[in-house]
């Protein structure tokens, strides 16, 4: 399918640049997966649209501080932007970095005397692999540097005081992320006690977000783009309870794309969920068959990206373009600060495929 087809128009106004004043003060587009019209709620609403036995399931990933800026050995600026960790090393991290001609294997950059990077390959467009070292643990330090990553598509100079909080759900544990969960934001714990009040399943999983994630295609065709691998972890209590609501006919809702890459990596062709640590490169694009949700929370996504393909393959494109034109005619907040929406069957879970 060509790219192209996956674009959209959206006023610059409409990017949200701050979240909500209050945490979860969200609007939520109701997308039925059965093409009954779409509806708009508020996300406080989301408990009153689930039935006793369905089940949440959410990315407990923690974003971490991940731009680090310093200086080089001659005294000039330095950028080390932290991807993921190495397999090679506790303390080894692949990165992008900048100036990168500045930068050749063997360069170190400092930062306030509290960090360093050294450069163990020669970047190739941009990217290598560091070795972070510090008087103080690394997940210390990096609080005390580095920088909260935030989008490009949120314009301004440095991130606030305010992002360190906002862009982090209220339930996040393992870090390792450098981009937020963003489906999950929204959550705050009084949503979560009337989910349980609900008799709804919240399960949590984690998967480590990515830039690449966030990729837009750059391929003329769809099916020539190519994920970056995420790792991830699903227990063999999640893997269980996930399981269990299935076989009880409830439903299994995604709350973000992270979780439905993670989940359909994990599922077999009956949509069981295998326990598993891992690494996950999945594209989902339309023609993929579900085997392991019934619904998904998500935010709005960028035109031409891997993310609105995938909402495309469970909802269908043209519905899916058609609820993005009405979000824009309604006045959401789109992308990672914005508002939400909520695409789910109305019958017994069965997976979507």
């Amino acid at each position: 399918m060509d790219t192209a087809l996956f674009d959209y128009d959206l006023p610059p106004e409409a990017i949200a640049q701050h979240p909500p004043r209050v945490r979860g003060d969200s609007r939520m587009m109701v997308v039925p997966l059965d093409g009954a019209p779409y509806s708009h709620l508020h996300f406080r609403q989301l408990p009153e649209l689930l039935r006793p036995g369905d089940c949440l399931v959410l990315n407990d990933t923690r974003v971490i501080p991940a731009r680090l800026l310093g200086r080089r050995a001659s005294g000039g600026r330095a950028e080390v932007f932290l991807l993921r960790r190495s397999s090679t090393g506790p303390n080894i991290w692949e990165a992008l970095v900048r100036p990168a001609r500045r930068l050749p294997r063997g360069a170190t950059v400092d930062f306030d005397s509290v960090l360093s990077a050294t450069i163990l390959d020669t970047p190739e467009m941009g990217r290598t692999r560091v070795e972070l070292a510090g008087d103080s643990p690394l997940e210390t330090a990096l609080e005390r540097v580095g920088i909260t990553p935030l989008p490009p598509y949120i314009r301004r100079e440095s991130p606030l005081a305010e992002d360190r909080e906002r862009y982090q759900t209220v339930y996040a544990a393992e870090a390792g992320a450098v981009a937020a969960p963003t489906a999950g934001l929204h959550f705050t714990e009084p949503v979560f006690a009337a989910l349980a009040e609900r008799g709804v399943q919240c399960v949590l999983l984690t998967l480590h977000v990515g830039l690449g994630t966030f990729a837009p295609i750059c391929a003329e065709r769809i099916e020539d783009h190519v994920m970056h691998a995420e790792s991830y972890s699903v227990s063999q209590d999640a893997a269980e309870s996930i399981n269990e609501c299935r076989d009880a006919g409830g439903r299994v809702i995604a709350v973000g794309t992270t979780v439905v890459r993670t989940l359909e990596s994990c599922a077999d062709v009956d949509g069981r969920i295998r326990a598993a640590d891992g690494e996950t490169d999945i594209y989902i694009s339309p023609g993929y068959q579900f085997r392991a949700i019934d619904g998904m929370l998500t935010n709005f996504h960028l035109p031409r990206s891997s993310l609105i393909v995938m909402v495309a393959a469970l909802v269908g494109r043209e519905r899916i373009l058609g609820a993005y034109r009405e979000a824009v005619e309604q006045g959401y907040r789109f992308y990672s600060y914005g508002d939400c929406m909520l695409l789910i069957s109305r019958t017994e879970g069965r997976g979507c495929g």
